[in-house]
């Protein structure tokens, strides 16, 4: 068992034999792209705004990539999910250990013999497993991965607010055919980092301030959701949550010293993070990585916390997938992870987003809850051959995450009932089918909707989201010891509920019961209960004649704008408590 992250190195085979077309076929028929394959070949590849191009990088520049091996068992692994998630199942909470993930997804030998010997034949170095054997990361130069990778040509890009640098191959590569059996893709050459869409709207209008509020504070929140001074962490157990960065930014912990002291006088809280994992820059705050790191701890207020900070900082790495790598090395993780990432459905590849998705089955059968932002596009829009279609974003549409959408004030000077946050985003995939615990749902929603947009714009079959939401309008975050106002989207209201799942945990935990997991199925059992039910706004949508902005409208009971609510801590906790 491996703790705190720690790496296995893999001693690849000395022993070398040759066989035309196979997997020890001759670097000659991997140059020239004989006996080859597309591992990706779905995968978009655009700059995206704001990055250049820096020229070739140099041939002999170290790069790491990441080997995605064919994993075993996932039939077996989704049902063993949905036995442990589902209340109604006697295995409801016995979940697995990693070790137990590992004994039921490690690729076969035969895989990780093939994968080692070819990479030893390129001249990789210093291989890194992890724990579940289905990952390698290897070292190569420039040259020998552009030999290894038939197609590929590796170019230098800076781009981003934090002028980041990046190596990417503008053109798609290719493996030998007799690897298609056993690699799902390679990581760190087509993918960009992501980028924020936080934004920080106009000043309100106010004529008269008596009894109102200036924004979203831990203060006006926790008396929205109903949690009293009492609701926090006991500090004697060891429940923990963290969040995941991937942005180049970082949180300081003064900052997040000063945020408590502004604004969390009324609560027992911690006032810097237990556990950092990745790298901290030095430069100043990040304002989506100082909101997370401060909401969290104000909603699960006095819980333990970890923050995940730019792992995979290599040029040639993606942040988010070194993230995977490292939820599958660690024995002992958070129980609750809140992550503000997001891409379009369509800009990704179809193994990629099927073997992101394995991961988060992984993490669901070990007991985590993952708890993912919406986006703050709406329903997004793109046009495909002169049509306007709604465009779905993932990890959003992944049937094994919790998706938080969100919402605003009906005054929003007030502390009132919430409406929809135009912004919030939410829709249907058009990649994963509608998992059998949401149907009934989105049936009542599709055939009760009096404002649907017309059925070309989206899949009525797909996984619906957003699940549950929070406020993410007019937020306070102090950021490089500044207090900023009016910060919103869906980057806000995700730790939110988070921090108030982590809670709940920590009531269970006193009890004597396992933490939630994945809550989905036991969510829309529940159909809402413990939630604000929120009724009243649409999001926004294509910009065109015939829906004019508008995509879908919130209702009764669960919508893909909203999903089922925003918390009402107390009910919410009575009933999460049992089983």
């Amino acid at each position: 068992m491996l703790e705190g992250g720690d790496t296995i190195t893999i001693q690849l085979p000395l022993k070398l034999t040759c066989h035309p077309c196979s997997f020890l076929g001759l670097l000659t028929l991997i140059i020239f792209g004989k006996c080859s394959y597309s591992p990706e070949p779905d995968q978009q590849w655009t700059l995206p705004p704001g990055w250049a191009s820096l020229g070739r990088a140099n041939p002999e520049e170290e790069l790491s990539l990441t080997f995605a091996l064919r994993q075993q068992n996932l039939e077996r692994l989704s049902k063993l999910v949905q036995a442990v998630s589902d209340p109604a199942s006697p295995r409801y909470g016995k979940y697995l250990t990693l070790d137990d993930v590992a004994e039921l997804v490690r690729p076969s030998s035969l895989t990780l013999r093939t994968v080692q010997k070819w990479l030893l034949a390129a001249g990789a170095r210093n291989c890194n497993s992890v724990a579940t054997q289905d990952f390698l990361t290897c070292w190569m130069s420039v040259r020998q991965a552009e030999l290894l990778l038939s197609g590929s040509e590796f170019h230098r890009y800076v781009g981003g607010p934090a002028e980041t640098h990046v190596v990417r191959s503008p053109h798609p590569y290719q493996l030998p055919k007799a690897l298609a059996p056993h690699v799902d893709f390679v990581g760190g050459l087509h993918r960009f980092p992501p980028t924020s869409s936080l934004r920080q709207r106009p000043k309100p209008q106010m004529t008269d301030t008596v009894g109102l509020h200036l924004g979203v504070t831990p203060s006006v929140f926790r008396e929205r959701y109903n949690l009293t001074a009492q609701d926090v962490g006991s500090g004697t157990t060891n429940n923990s949550q963290a969040c995941a960065q991937f942005l180049e930014q970082y949180f300081h912990d003064s900052d997040l010293a000063e945020f408590m002291r502004i604004f969390g006088g009324h609560f027992a809280h911690q006032a810097s993070v237990a556990r950092v994992i990745g790298q901290q820059g030095r430069g100043r705050a990040g304002l989506e990585a100082s909101l997370d790191v401060q909401y969290l701890m104000s909603a699960g207020a006095n819980i333990s916390t970890w923050v995940y900070s730019n792992p995979g900082r290599h040029e040639s790495q993606e942040p988010f997938l070194q993230w995977l790598l490292l939820l599958s090395n660690e024995s002992a993780l958070p129980t609750v992870h809140t992550v503000s990432y997001g891409d379009d459905e369509d800009s990704l590849s179809s193994a990629y987003i099927q073997r992101v998705n394995t991961e988060f089955m992984k993490a669901a059968a070990r007991g985590l809850t993952l708890l993912f932002a919406s986006g703050d596009y709406g329903t997004g829009c793109r046009s495909v051959s002169g049509r306007y279609q709604f465009r779905p974003s993932f990890p959003a549409s992944s049937p094994y995450v919790t998706t938080v959408g969100g919402t605003a004030f009906r005054n929003p000077y007030q502390i009132t009932n919430e409406i929809v946050d135009s912004i919030s985003g939410g829709g249907f995939s058009n990649v994963f089918p509608q998992p059998s615990y949401q149907e009934e749902a989105v049936a009542h929603f599709l055939s009760s909707s009096p404002h649907l947009p017309p059925s070309s714009y989206f899949n009525a079959s797909g996984r619906a989201y957003p699940d549950v939401a929070a406020l993410s309008d007019n937020y306070w975050v102090v950021s490089n010891h500044v207090p900023i106002p009016w910060v919103s989207g869906t980057s806000a209201s995700t730790p939110v509920f988070g921090g108030i799942l982590s809670l709940i945990n920590e009531h269970r935990i006193l009890s004597g019961r396992p933490p939630l997991g994945f809550l989905n199925p036991r969510l829309y059992q529940q159909r809402g209960a413990g939630l604000f039910d929120v009724t009243h706004g649409c999001h926004e949508s294509c910009l065109n004649e015939e829906i004019q902005g508008q995509g879908f409208c919130s209702g009764p009971g669960w919508d893909p704008v909203t999903g089922w609510g925003t918390p009402n801590f107390p009910v919410l906790l009575k009933t999460l408590i049992n089983p």
